[in-house]
């Protein structure tokens, strides 16, 4: 696996398609806000040209949100540097928070980011029933079958 890279404006069509193909669609929602991924700071892990991993984030009043973080192969480490990447870069920064939210139905993703050392520090309940009026295109069922109605709130120090 390479070192992830920061992505620059160059990296732009390249990042509009891959959210396009990861996510069906250039936005995403959380916490009442609607976010273009691709307009936010990032980080790509590259394999001879081809992106294996993305992730995004934002820096607001000394806590870094992660906003995506998203691998085309589970397993191999692509997340777990791409979150190590942003993390220092958050220490740099002074931030004493590095979060996320997640989805009820997302259990790979809870085991991923405990094993990581996020704690869970809040449930919004109702939160994505809330988020589909931003954007109808959010399914009403998720993963395994879940019903999809809340926000999962994780944090860890940077």
């Amino acid at each position: 696996m390479s070192t992830p890279r920061a992505l620059t404006s160059a990296d732009l069509p390249a990042l509009v398609q891959w959210f396009e193909q990861q996510w069906g669609a250039d936005c995403v929602v959380g916490h009442g806000r609607t976010y273009t991924p691709a307009m936010l700071s990032g980080f790509v892990v590259e394999t001879d040209g081809a992106w294996q991993g993305v992730i995004t984030y934002e820096i607001v009043d000394g806590a870094c949100e992660i906003v995506t973080l998203d691998s085309r192969s589970e397993g191999r480490g692509i997340g777990a540097a791409l979150i190590e990447v942003v993390a220092a870069l958050a220490r740099a920064e002074g931030c004493s928070r590095l979060w996320l939210i997640t989805t009820n139905d997302n259990l790979n993703a809870l085991r991923f980011y405990q094993k990581r050392g996020f704690r869970l520090v809040a449930v919004h309940p109702g939160a994505v029933d809330e988020a589909r009026r931003l954007k109808p295109s959010i399914p009403l069922i998720g993963n395994d079958g879940i019903p999809l109605h809340d926000e999962l709130e994780l944090e860890r120090a940077p």
